[in-house]
């Protein structure tokens, strides 16, 4: 079994941090604009950590915003192994296939203990037809997703071991100041060396190995679940890592109503 390096106990330190917070970092909504937002965070569901949200292949009508807590995305492959495809923090939306599928195109698990808020189509309607800056600050994470989705992508056909997982933190430090949590130069992943394989392509025996390897280094320290960067800039020159949250051109979008 994959020891549970990063994780303390069974929970992720996180805040309640929904989708107006997220969008309000990049422009200053209106306050129709966020009382449309809140209504798609109307029902909020607790979910204790391993609970299934949505399974591969399963009928699913409802999208989801994270309103507490940690969660991941998944596919199972034809060797029965796991593929970990993202990790989902507060502010974050996740599910949207429903839109276009009538079937899941992947598992959605809690890591944590979390807080979710479903809604149906009939919100993004709503969001389409009355808020279209909404709408398209959607479209504006999805993209963003999708880009870092690429470069995780590209980097298990590229890169090494030691640089994926270089990527992997810097990635999931990013996300964690993202959904308005307190992270610096020291962080709690909140995951296991296995999900972290997952997620990068290599054993969870390989991320210990390139573990070790960044903290003899002089590069990381991880002590009582948290990872502390002491080297940040050799990190990321190694990595060559982009934090897709920066340098977005907003310019576009239509004014708020």
């Amino acid at each position: 079994m994959a020891k549970a390096l990063f994780r303390s106990g069974n929970e992720v330190s996180v805040g309640n941090f929904g989708l107006g917070d997220r969008l309000d970092k990049w422009v200053s909504l209106t306050p129709a604009e966020r009382d449309a937002l809140s209504q798609l965070e109307d029902r909020p569901r607790a979910i204790r950590r391993g609970t299934v949200l949505t399974d591969e292949q399963m009928r699913s009508e409802d999208m989801y915003v994270v309103r507490q807590g940690m969660l991941m995305c998944y596919v199972l492959l034809d060797d029965g192994s796991r593929q970990i495809l993202r990790f989902l923090f507060p502010g974050d939306l996740f599910a949207l296939s429903a839109l276009l599928y009538d079937r899941s195109p992947d598992t959605v698990v809690a890591v944590s203990n979390a807080v979710v808020c479903p809604f149906d189509r009939g919100q993004i309607t709503m969001l389409a037809t009355e808020h279209p800056r909404l709408l398209s600050l959607i479209l504006v994470l999805n993209q963003i997703e999708r880009v870092i989705s690429t470069d995780r992508l590209a980097g298990l056909g590229r890169t090494s071991a030691r640089t994926r997982v270089a990527t992997l933190l810097l990635s999931l430090r990013g996300q964690m100041r993202q959904a308005g949590m307190d992270v610096g130069a020291s962080f709690a992943p909140g995951l296991t060396q296995e999900e972290m394989g997952d997620a990068i392509g290599l054993t969870a025996v390989h991320v210990n190995r390139m573990l070790r390897q960044l903290e003899d280094e002089g590069l990381i320290k991880r002590e009582g679940g948290r990872v502390h960067l002491l080297n940040e800039a050799q990190l990321v020159g190694e990595a060559r890592y982009i934090d897709r949250f920066e340098g977005l051109d907003l310019s576009w979008l239509p004014p708020g109503r």
